[in-house]
């Protein structure tokens, strides 16, 4: 496999539904690196699902936990780790994402990130009467965000994620021989 022996760890950020879990997945499976998802971390962790973190603690408690959960994960050396949405409204997140691998933003339309989530109610964010709106304004607010923590951005919208994960992979290979000359 080409990607086999690539160093570091890759830390993947983007609006929810962009494709963080399945595309990590892959990209973990052609690196041979363990794959982490940090919501999926915070939910064994506390053994409930995020939409219950929220009620009882509001999105607050959930992001301290986010934080704290990210500073163990990324502390681990050559993981692939799918960052919850909103992970990068920390500047501590942003910080440790930057200095501790390549960060790879996972950015697609809000209209089809709106397809992709609308039916799931594991979202709390989206649980509310327009939800495509909801998403357009935490667009507004964290794609800058995400272009400045970003060492690549790649366009999910209709590619599938063994494709988008090739092509990461292509583009960290790249980067890599470039940066060893």
């Amino acid at each position: 496999m080409p990607g086999m022996n690539l160093p570091g760890s890759f830390f993947l950020v983007g609006l929810m539904g962009a494709g963080k879990t399945t595309i990590g997945r892959a990209l973990a499976r052609s690196t041979g690196k363990a794959f982490y998802d940090s919501d999926h971390e915070i939910e064994a962790r506390t053994g409930v699902r995020i939409p219950v973190i929220f009620e009882i603690e509001g999105e607050p408690g959930f992001r301290a936990r986010e934080v704290e959960t990210i500073r163990e994960l990324t502390s681990h050396e050559n993981i692939v780790l799918a960052t919850g949405g909103g992970a990068v409204l920390s500047p501590e997140v942003r910080s440790v994402l930057s200095s501790r691998g390549y960060v790879i933003y996972l950015r697609a339309p809000v209209e089809e990130l709106y397809q992709r989530t609308k039916n799931d109610k594991n979202r709390p964010l989206l649980q509310l009467a327009d939800p495509r709106a909801k998403l357009e304004a935490l667009y507004a607010v964290r794609d800058p965000l995400y272009r400045e923590v970003a060492d690549i951005v790649i366009d999910t919208s209709r590619q599938n994620a063994n494709h988008l994960a090739q092509s990461i992979l292509a583009e960290l290979i790249r980067r890599h021989a470039s940066s060893s000359c």
